[in-house]
């Protein structure tokens, strides 16, 4: 994030600069490979809907879910076919690492890991996260200069999911390729088996469809244009102050 720079009438609400073009961009770039791959990756599940613990799983096994195939409508390709839906979520599987990786070395460098998504230690104090947990179920979001930053939700959600959820997909989705025997046999152990490691990627993949929605909820609740515009042009209209 940048400083604010104002806009517009005077009285009205200031825009402000608030995304970064590289934020902006591997935002826009992983949403489009993260619902291809949870699309693909929901036709490669269909073939075999079950998930097992361990190194091995077949029908005879027992299984600690099984659920339903997902309909057409919900996958790519939208007709049964498991090599496309491999070929699909291999192709973005790619785009997304890449991506990944090139966003977190950059944030890393330009300090907008450390400065934007690291939460302060008094923002990590009970009171503040009650408090913060209380605003949001009330849908009391943040106004003025406040809104310009990553309130403590946001920053342990999003840190959360780039730093933990997505590198685990990320892994447990190479521990599963049987070229990971002979290149990289510990990535396998440490999911101690490959159905774990399919087990761990559904996982992974369910919490990041559920921050999905979640995220778009907000957006819609906060204001939908305000946010679309933030995160394509950068810019930023600061809600006005909330009367005390």
């Amino acid at each position: 994030m940048d400083a604010p720079a104002s806009s517009g009438a005077v009285g009205a609400s200031p825009l402000v600069k608030r995304h970064r073009f590289s934020t902006r961009l591997w935002h826009w770039v992983s949403a489009v490979a993260v619902i291809v791959m949870l699309m693909s990756g929901l036709m490669i599940f269909n073939a075999h809907p079950r998930l097992y613990w361990g190194h091995y799983g077949a029908n005879p096994d027992p299984a600690w879910l099984e659920l339903p195939r997902f309909p057409g409508w919900a996958t790519i390709p939208s007709t049964y076919d498991l090599a496309g839906a491999r070929r699909w979520h291999l192709a973005f599987a790619w785009v997304f690492g890449t991506s990944l990786v090139a966003y977190l070395l950059w944030s890393a460098v330009n300090g907008h890991m450390w400065r934007d998504l690291l939460p302060r230690a008094r923002e990590l104090a009970p009171r503040h996260l009650w408090q913060d947990i209380r605003d949001h179920a009330r849908l009391r979001f943040p106004t003025g200069e406040a809104a310009r930053r990553y309130n403590v939700l946001q920053k342990l959600s999003y840190g959360a999911v780039v730093l933990l959820l997505l590198p685990l997909l990320v892994l447990s989705g190479l521990a599963m390729s049987p070229a990971m025997d002979a290149a990289w046999p510990w990535l396998v152990d440490m999911f101690f088996g490959r159905q774990s490691a399919r087990s761990v990627h559904f996982i992974c993949a369910s919490l990041i469809g559920l921050f999905i929605l979640v995220h778009l909820t907000m957006v819609l609740l906060a204001g939908p244009s305000n946010e679309l515009r933030s995160m394509i042009t950068g810019w930023y209209r600061l809600p006005p102050e909330r009367a005390r």
